[in-house]
């Protein structure tokens, strides 16, 4: 039992660096091929969507990984690189997008849906409170009597 818990422990350990970079992708200047992987790691996978290309295996993944590295290998800047992947592929790409009017749905969509879900919410508990604090009128209560009395006969 030790032994599994310990093999266990080792794999999970391993699991978190995990990264699809194949070896032949990979560029032969380590400083070269460390902004790369910086910047993939902020770029996000269009076929896995909460990925970054860093960690998707996936073929589109693998392309815009290259994609990247050939802008880098040609002298590009971190910026001018990402800017050509954004330009390519949209703001989309990247995993924080620019807060801009094209990106407020992304930003502002969710907030804005929890605050309506949560009004609804509020909304609706207080129409049931109130439906339930009407008192009964005194016809109410006089016919309530007769019904409990003929019940009870």
């Amino acid at each position: 039992m030790k032994r599994f818990a310990a093999a266990l422990l080792l794999a999970l350990s391993f699991a978190g660096g995990a990264s699809a970079v194949e070896p032949t992708e990979r560029l032969s200047d380590p400083a070269l091929e460390s902004r790369a992987r910086a910047i993939s790691q902020g770029l996000r996978c269009l076929v896995c969507q909460n990925e970054s290309i860093d960690e998707s295996g996936a073929d589109l993944a693998h392309d815009v990984r290259v994609l990247l590295r050939e802008r880098i290998a040609a002298g590009d800047s971190d910026d001018k690189a990402t800017a050509f992947i954004v330009s390519r592929y949209g703001d989309f790409v990247l995993l924080n997008p620019p807060v801009k009017p094209a990106t407020y749905v992304l930003w502002f969509g969710p907030p804005a849906l929890l605050v309506i879900a949560m009004g609804g919410l509020i909304l609706g508990r207080r129409r049931r409170a109130a439906a339930q604090e009407v008192p009964l009128s005194a016809d109410e209560r006089q016919a309530l009597a007769r019904l409990m009395q003929e019940s009870e006969q």
